[in-house]
Formats: structure tokens, sequence, C-alpha cells
């Protein structure tokens, strides 16, 4: 096993997808991919890691490099002394020369090289995926704290909702529909000694008002209407809102009015009306 890690960080592996061994050096990576499942997978890596590369980096060929070429080699083939065999005098100097093996440091360097050439794409590829996991982490945080934001909010308005209706200064006072609207109702909590308003949203059953109205909590006292504050119905508002504060009323009644509100309660649109 440590002679196939060996050999894998060699660097052979690379130069041999890229083309740059000799005839034996092909042949013994061919012979060692066959006998080693290892090796075998290592070799497809590296080819998909230089296909990723090359794909990465390609370059356009400039405008008109094509026809310049095929031009070239039209004029070559057309020159038959392109082709004239070599004399005498050139093939015997041919014989005469010595190649020279490669040095053993050289071929070393090389495997190096290539062996830091796909460590460069392998760390390029997984600083990419980095970041793109440490964006997905910042977006999952950002959503978990507004997540826990709005909970707190919720269970702010919750326990506040139970401390008003557990709250024995609270008298709580359901108003019923007029003949306006036989069929809504809404609760008022009110709390003379704090002078404390609240209406129930989650238990409301008034119409949804449309934008250029809003209802408005209205107070009799001694006769007289006291404005309370206006308010939109909300099929979906499930809290206690509370209203504008009031010492002393005999009962309280709710009116459609422009949005806003108005100086008096407009009668005819009196939606629930409740006496203590």
């Amino acid at each position: 096993m440590e002679d196939i890690k060996a050999y894998i960080e060699s660097g052979i592996l690379e130069l041999y997808v890229l083309g740059d061994v000799s005839q034996a050096e092909r042949l013994e990576v061919e012979a060692m991919a066959a006998k080693h499942p290892a090796i075998k997978a290592e070799l497809e890596e590296i080819e998909k890691s230089l296909e990723l590369y090359a794909k990465n980096n390609a370059i356009e060929p400039a405008e008109g490099q094509r026809d310049k070429i095929l031009n070239s080699l039209l004029t070559n083939l057309a020159d038959d002394r392109n082709f004239s065999a070599k004399s005498i005098a050139e093939k015997e100097a041919e014989d005469n020369v010595i190649q020279f093996r490669r040095p053993e440091s050289v071929t070393v360097y090389k495997y190096a090289l290539a062996a830091c050439f796909v460590l460069l794409i392998v760390s390029v590829a997984a600083l990419v995926n980095a970041y793109k996991q440490i964006n997905q982490s910042n977006t999952l945080i950002a959503s978990l704290q507004s997540q826990k934001e709005q909970f707190s909010k919720t269970v702010s308005q919750q326990l506040n909702d139970i401390g008003v209706l557990r709250d024995p200064t609270f008298k709580l006072l359901r108003m019923a529909g007029t003949a306006k609207s036989p069929v809504s109702g809404l609760s008022v909590a009110w709390s003379p000694a704090k002078k404390q308003v609240w209406i129930d949203m989650a238990t409301a059953k008034m119409p949804v008002n449309d934008k250029a109205h809003q209802y408005q909590l209205w107070a009799i006292v001694g006769g007289k209407t006291v404005d309370l504050g206006v308010f939109d119905a909300d099929t979906t508002a499930k809290d206690m809102v509370e209203m504008k504060p009031i010492a002393s009323a005999d009962a309280f009644a709710v009116t459609l009015e422009p949005r806003g509100g108005s100086p008096s309660p407009t009668m005819s649109e009196m939606m629930v009306l409740g006496k203590f």
C-alpha cells in the first residue's frame, strides 16, 4: 500500500496525463493502472481536474488564425522541396549524432512541477467550494437571526396578552353586533385603575375594511362619546391592540369612519356596541 501511495505521489501520473513520458514510462503507468484500482482512480481524477482547468481557462484563438494556418499548410504542400530526400551528407551527420540520456534531476523537477500544477488546480477548486459554503452559512445565520427576533416579539406580545387577561383590575366586555352588522363582535379589556383599554383581535368578528376607511373605538361617558383610536380589521391578526387610555366609561362602541378617524361618530355606521 505504501509503494502505491509513493508511486501516486511521485508525479508520474500527472506527466502521463500531460503526455510528457517516455514509451517505457507510458507502458509502466498503464500496467500499474490495470493492476491497481487506486492508481486507475487517481488517473481518472487527474484527467477530470485537467479537463476542468482547461475548460475554465480556455482562450479563443485570434480572429483569422484558422485561415492563416490553412493557407500555410497549402503553401507547404505545393512546395515539393519541403519533402525532398535528404542528402547523404545530412544522413551521415544524423548518424553521427549521439543521443544523450536526460539527467535524472531534470526528470525529478518535471515530476514535481506537474504535481504542483495538479495541486494548484485542486486547491483552487477547494477554495471555490469553501467560499460557496461560507456564503450559504452566512445566509442561514441571517435567516435564523430574523426568526429569533420574530419569535421574541411574538413571545413578548403573548406574555403581555396573558398579563392583561390575568390582571384583576381589567374588566372584559364582549360588544355585540348592531342592526348595521348583526354578525359582528369585538372584545374589550378595560382597567379603570390603570386607564388602559385593549381590544382582542384574535376573537374579533368585523368585516374587513377598505383602504379608504377604518374602524374607530368610542367610549360613552355620561352620554358623550370619547375617541379611543382607530384600527383595521385584519383577519390574520391574533394579538391584543392597546387603544387610547380612559378612566371612566359607561359603554363602548365601534363605528366605520374615513381613514384616520372622525371627531364624532357616524351613528349610521355603528358596527358593535356594549355596556357594562
